[in-house]
């Protein structure tokens, strides 16, 4: 996917509404979770991945800092997310517990 058009959203828009069932795009480019939810506010906060399984089941959440994520938006409003990380490095974080 071509990231070059889309638009980066601002710290504003960095809300539990907005970010929530993001998709998270990797270091290869290849799709690598999905937003699960958010913990925290501002700089400190904390995006739960869901990594890895089939259709929802058997995913693994893991926690990122939201500053790890680069959160934008393309033409059709969609938001989603890209990182540095690959989803096998996701896989070997520790498993989020609430």
């Amino acid at each position: 996917m071509d990231h070059s058009n889309h638009v980066r959203l601002n710290a504003t828009e960095l809300t539990p509404a907005i970010l929530e069932g993001a998709t998270v795009y990797g270091a290869d480019d290849h799709k690598v979770g999905k937003v699960d939810h958010v913990h925290g506010a501002g700089a400190g906060s904390q995006a739960i991945i869901d990594v890895g399984g089939f259709l929802g089941i058997g995913a693994k959440p893991v926690a990122v800092a939201l500053t790890d994520l680069q959160f934008m938006r393309d033409e059709d409003g969609d938001v989603h997310a890209v990182t540095s990380w690959t989803k096998d490095q996701l896989k070997d974080m520790p498993e989020h517990r609430h």
